[in-house]
């Protein structure tokens, strides 16, 4: 397999059965990343995660103004739910890290704003108002394809001096944001924030649609504060997925308001989301330019579904996989999936299908029974299964993603809009690819996986970062500007760099140089760890 194509699978970072040290040495490996050089020459490196498509800097230094404004002149957009007003906010408050800016700017060149200039004029219209507008649906919502491209430019003079973004769309500008804030930075001579490097030109555009990173709620329960820190993360280093791995067979934290017993599956009466939680966590992600991809991995990993529906499991003494041979189960599928279609608005779901130990199934006598009557084997009932999961989930409106052991062991009869998740190994893309399925060529980009065995708030950011933007760049930043072996230097410098911004964003990112979770090894300056 060619190099440019070891990180557009749909790659776990952790996952059931990897030993976490194995697999973060896997990963180290596959982005060239290696413990602890810094750059001889930091001057010519561009300090931004992930690199731009293509970038330019000079040599002036400006000062940001403690009133930077934001304007929109030029723009189509009317910002109606403030998505850009708000992130600009934010963009502000993350490049003054709660310093006091106390500064004169007397005599100084001083940046006094953005322009944000978005070319589409609204993030979602109904459907009728598409085709007189000449748009179509991905250009304008939040969705799987939308255009994340822009350019910023910030100049060295100018009466005021404006940085100017632009974008198609405002998902695009958000990114754009992001950019500008890494170029900033506290001066604590003049106590003002220093844009270094003017003018900049900056144009950068994914390499990859699919940008995902997964979290697992079902072996430990992630408060709500904790998965929007998640979500905050993810937007510093450009990935826009998040795969949230619900339910399992440990835990069943979620209200499903068609089957109201399922979330007494949960640990506590505490560790569950409500319906609202979880409109909620959509919707944060949603104006930060992250789409939330809601998995329920059947048939197997579904112990806990039971719990509030014992008739789900094969028999009391032999709990799962779900029971094959019973219309409620898919009754009780059809039900997530249709509250899941009020809520999670991304056009795939996630439907797992992996580790489907069948032999409760003909240990069952009333399901082995129904198998005999069916003329099917374990194998046959098992295909049964997730396709007729895959065909309630396109009821409802769903394209979906099931992990390789599909696959592998019926490729030929998954629906053909079906996207392999590849964990296993690999020859798996050339066998998706020579079905007709979508993996890679017919790519739509990479994940890294933090399965939650053994994470929990306490430590989840920390066992995340910084390893997790080392596999963002390989999906944002275009094959020919990666670093090459000969640049390790730099990209560790630009790395550490990146870590220690998370660190003072308050992101608890692990040091570079250690495993996750790793403290630091002894006293040191953040960009040396």
């Amino acid at each position: 397999m060619a190099a440019s194509a070891t990180i557009v699978l749909l790659l776990p970072l952790l996952h059931r059965g990897m030993a976490s040290a194995m697999v973060l040495r896997l990963l180290l490996l596959m982005v060239v990343v290696v413990s602890c050089a810094v750059a001889a020459d930091e001057g010519s490196v561009v300090e931004v995660w992930p690199m731009p498509a293509t970038a330019s800097k000079g040599g002036q230094t400006l000062h940001v103004s403690r009133e930077l404004k934001m304007t929109a002149e030029g723009s189509k957009y009317a910002d109606g739910k403030a998505i850009l007003k708000d992130a600009f906010q934010r963009m502000v408050t993350l490049i003054e890290l709660d310093h006091v800016i106390n500064g004169s700017t007397q005599g100084l060149p001083v940046l006094a704003g953005v322009n944000v200039v978005v070319h589409l004029p609204a993030d979602e219209v109904k459907p009728d108002e598409l085709e007189p507008a000449g748009l179509t649906d991905c250009e304008l919502m939040l969705n799987f394809g939308v255009d994340e491209s822009y350019n910023l430019s910030v100049p060295a003079t100018g009466n005021p001096i404006y940085a100017q973004i632009e974008a198609q769309t405002v998902f695009g500008a958000l990114h754009a944001l992001e950019t500008f804030s890494q170029l900033c930075n506290f001066d604590f001579t003049s106590r003002l924030i220093e844009l270094q490097s003017a003018p900049w030109t900056i144009t950068d555009v994914p390499r990859f649609p699919y940008r995902g990173l997964l979290i697992d709620t079902s072996r430990h329960y992630l408060p709500v504060p904790v998965i929007k820190s998640v979500i905050d993360s993810m937007t510093y280093s450009k990935l826009n997925v998040l795969h949230w791995h619900i339910v399992d067979e440990q835990s069943f934290p979620l209200e499903i308001p068609s089957y109201p017993k399922l979330w007494n599956g949960a640990y506590s009466y505490s560790e569950r989301y409500t319906m609202d939680d979880t409109i909620d966590i959509v919707q944060y992600a949603e104006r930060r330019g992250v789409n939330v991809l809601a998995e329920i991995d059947v048939p197997g990993h579904a112990l806990s579904w039971g719990v509030g529906y014992p008739s789900l499991w094969p028999s009391a003494t032999c709990k799962e996989p779900l029971d094959v041979s019973s219309e409620s189960t898919f009754q009780v599928i059809n039900g997530i999936l249709s509250d899941f279609s009020k809520v999670f608005k991304f056009k795939f779901v996630h439907l797992g299908g992996d580790e489907v130990n069948t032999s409760c199934w003909t240990s069952t006598p009333r399901v082995k029974a129904w198998l005999a009557q069916h003329g099917m084997k374990e194998s046959d009932a098992y295909r049964y299964f997730v396709l007729r999961a895959q065909k309630i989930a396109k009821s409802h409106g769903y394209e979906v993603i099931n992990w390789e052991e599909t696959f592998n062991n019926f490729g030929d009869k998954l629906d053909r809009r079906t996207v392999v998740h590849n964990w296993l190994g690999g020859g798996v893309a050339e066998k998706v690819v020579a079905a007709g399925l979508r993996c890679i060529k017919l790519v739509l980009g990479g994940e890294v996986c933090m399965w939650g065995e053994h994470i929990d708030a306490s430590d989840i950011q920390q066992t995340i970062w910084p390893r997790a933007a080392a596999a963002a760049e390989r999906l944002w930043t275009p094959f020919e500007k990666l670093s090459k072996e000969w640049e390790i230097a730099a990209l560790s410098a630009r790395l550490a760099r990146f870590r220690c911004l998370l660190n003072h964003r308050g992101i608890a990112a692990g040091p570079v140089t250690g495993y996750g979770r790793s403290a630091p090894a002894e006293p040191s300056s953040c960009i040396k760890q």
